[in-house]
């Protein structure tokens, strides 16, 4: 199998008891699945834990081992339940450090900001052997330990962090997708999704079903690493659509 036909999979670990108790909304799912998808990685599972050591290490071993990539988002910040790389380095059995470079990086950044102290530099923490991954925001490097990338919990820093990582993480084709609408109750296609999905290897439909103006409907989402193969897919599902007497929209409604 080639590097391209093969699927290259990825996991996340959001971290933090603000995102389980809802006063934060997690926004970095979004921007990791879609950055992972350019990659031609695909992001197939996602764990919200809270910040407990045994929790975030029983997270990271199972996730790390079912996949080529795992990102954890959060607790890796400079306050004392920042506990994200201690708990990383347990999972993997080394010992945390102070990275040089991680050091010299937050240095220079707080030069005219009050100087490096104690709670700074635990963001130059990281476990034993790992790399550093760039941050143009706010100094604080993300890490890099075997498979596991440790980002900021803080979007706008993980967009950072992921743009420093683009085209160095090996993967395959990115996914590619089309929208089908019509409308037509998802009950009464559900045969012809999974007879159609059945005829096309590697393609997923995804069927969003919605109640919209008094009537229901539904948005079919086409998926493959072939355009061609979308293409042939799409047009089976319109012209299933037509037999039944519905008319399909192409391009969703």
């Amino acid at each position: 199998m080639t590097n391209e036909s093969r699927i290259w999979t990825a996991a996340l670990v959001v971290v933090g008891d603000e995102i389980l108790s809802g006063r934060t909304q997690d926004k970095n799912i979004a921007q990791v699945a879609t950055w992972l998808g350019v990659q031609g990685i695909r992001l197939r599972e996602v764990r919200v834990v809270p910040d407990d050591m045994d929790a975030i290490i029983e997270a990271v071993n199972t996730l790390r081992a079912r996949n080529d990539y795992l990102f954890t988002t959060g607790g890796i910040g400079p306050t004392h339940d920042d506990i994200t790389v201690d708990a990383v380095a347990a999972a993997l059995g080394v010992d945390v450090v102070i990275h040089p470079k991680a050091r010299a990086i937050l240095e220079s950044y707080y030069t005219t900001r009050g100087g490096l102290n104690d709670a700074r530099l635990r963001m130059a923490r990281v476990p034993d052997g790992a790399d550093l991954i760039d941050n143009k925001v706010s100094g604080a490097p993300g890490i890099r330990a075997g498979n596991v990338y440790l980002m900021a919990g803080v979007p706008g820093i993980t967009a950072q962090m992921l743009d420093g990582l683009t085209g160095q993480l090996e993967g395959g084709l990115p996914l590619l997708s089309a929208t089908l609408g019509c409308w037509v109750a998802e009950s009464e296609i559900a045969d012809l999704l999974r007879e159609t999905e059945k005829a096309f290897d590697g393609v997923q439909i995804g069927s969003y079903p919605f109640f919209r103006e008094g009537r229901t409907g539904a948005n079919f989402v086409v998926r493959s690493v072939s355009e061609s193969q979308i293409a042939d897919c799409v047009r089976t599902l319109e012209q299933g659509l037509t037999a039944l007497g519905r008319e399909p929209v192409a391009g969703g409604i």
